[in-house]
């Protein structure tokens, strides 16, 4: 069979296989010297370092790798890049030390951006938020999950979730929706929780019925929800036929990973203050350890333990948490950097938690996150000797050209 397009003269290839990864066999990854990847409608035809001439035919395009390293396209699973306004006028209470949960409490945080977000017009948002997105592709990352959680109300919740289909829909990325009203409680619902938790119960059944998102989130925290209002939230999606994620553990220990892992959550995600017995049951689990070290950097908070996940088998992935107020960066190699630096995983660990690892995440690991015959050739190209360089070389964007769906869309670090 003919290809449409062949991409020849690769230095190298990394990748690892699917459908997951646990665990230190995180660090086994596939690596092909002087590589050919053919692509035909779409899907990688063949690979490896062969005769690719048997995939040329008189209508095959010849695409050259200019002695470039071949990945995967990389797989944000976590962020919350449809917002309005943003926070630079909360920084210096953050440099001052104020805790987060106090901000919170004050107005701040969450509350003051879900202001912004329901007074923007739907066409800002739009344009803000692809913006962002379009800035998040350019360092790699070609499938994303993007929440909701700035309206806290049907009316706004709706409207975040409209544009994230509307991502997917107008630009060549994959972009998949998560339901997460339960991102803390509304300011006129502070005194009266009940009533909001009955309202959102409400609104899930209004997400599934008009196909508005695939999964469902909780914030499960100290004075945001509770580890039994988590539960009947995230239960109450994956009833209707939601698939279940949940902010766990991230500043105190509630068990928000136990309670993942009993709904058979994909992921629970930040886990930086995860208790050693939680440790042990996300490790026996298919819920996957979502850990998000761009948090823990902006913050100044420990790092999750992610050495101790692995080491007990677990699955592991990295994502960014681009949001306004933790996380407030688009930097997706950043992360991966912090991966190694700080999470003191290998660059194959890395590679793996932010390809099929973070695909299995958002249930497409049949479809994304490896270099594999009959996959979406989703494919970067980065300016890099070797894939440790990549993560050697901090803090710049070493993506040269992005190939998504068989087409090449970024060129020299240019949008065609």
């Amino acid at each position: 069979m003919y290809a449409d397009l062949v991409i020849v003269n690769i230095s190298k290839l990394y990748t690892p296989k699917g459908p997951f990864v646990r665990g230190n066999s995180m660090g086994d990854v596939l690596q092909i010297d002087e590589a050919f990847i053919a692509i035909k409608d779409g899907l990688i035809l063949d690979l490896g370092e062969h005769d690719y001439n048997i995939h040329v035919g008189e209508h095959t395009e010849i695409y050259d790798g200019r002695r470039l390293v071949a990945l995967p396209g990389f797989v944000d699973s976590h962020t919350h890049l449809v917002y309005g306004g943003s926070r630079e006028h909360e920084f210096n209470m953050k440099l001052q030390g104020v805790p987060y949960l106090d901000i919170l409490a004050a107005g701040g945080g969450i509350l003051s951006t879900v202001e912004a977000t329901r007074n923007i017009e739907y066409k800002a948002l739009l344009q803000k938020s692809a913006g962002s997105l379009y800035e998040l592709a350019s360092y790699g990352v070609t499938t994303m999950e993007v929440k909701s959680g700035y309206g806290l109300n049907r009316e706004t919740e709706v409207k975040q979730l409209e544009i994230i289909k509307e991502l997917n829909n107008k630009t060549p990325f994959d972009v998949i929706g998560t339901y997460m009203g339960a991102h803390a409680f509304p300011k006129e619902y502070k005194d009266n929780k009940r009533e909001y938790i009955d309202e959102l119960l409400q609104d899930i059944e209004y997400v599934k019925d008009n196909e508005l998102a695939t999964f469902i989130d909780v914030f499960c925290e100290d004075s945001v929800f509770t580890y039994e209002q988590s539960k009947e939230i995230l239960s109450k999606g994956k009833d209707v036929g939601l698939k279940v994620k949940i902010h766990a553990d991230e500043i105190v220990s509630l068990g928000g990973a136990e309670l993942g892992v009993s709904l058979n959550a994909k992921s629970a995600d930040h886990l930086m203050a995860i208790s050693d017995h939680d440790i042990e049951l996300i490790a026996k689990s298919k819920t996957v350890a979502n850990l998000l070290p761009g948090t823990s950097f902006y913050l100044n908070k420990d790092y999750a333990p992610a050495r101790k996940l692995l080491d007990k088998d677990a699955i592991v992935s990295l994502s960014s948490d681009m949001n306004p107020g933790s996380s407030p960066n688009e930097n997706f190699q950043f992360i991966q950097q912090l991966g190694c630096l700080k999470l003191k995983m290998t660059p194959e660990e890395v590679l793996t938690a932010t390809t099929i690892n973070a695909a299995y995440n958002l249930d497409l690991h049949n479809k994304v996150g490896s270099l594999e015959k009959g996959k979406q050739a989703d494919i970067l190209l980065m300016d890099a000797p070797n894939l440790e360089y990549i993560f050697y070389h901090y803090g710049i964007n070493h993506v040269k050209d992005i190939i998504k769906k068989g087409k090449v869309i970024f060129q020299n670090r240019r949008y065609l």
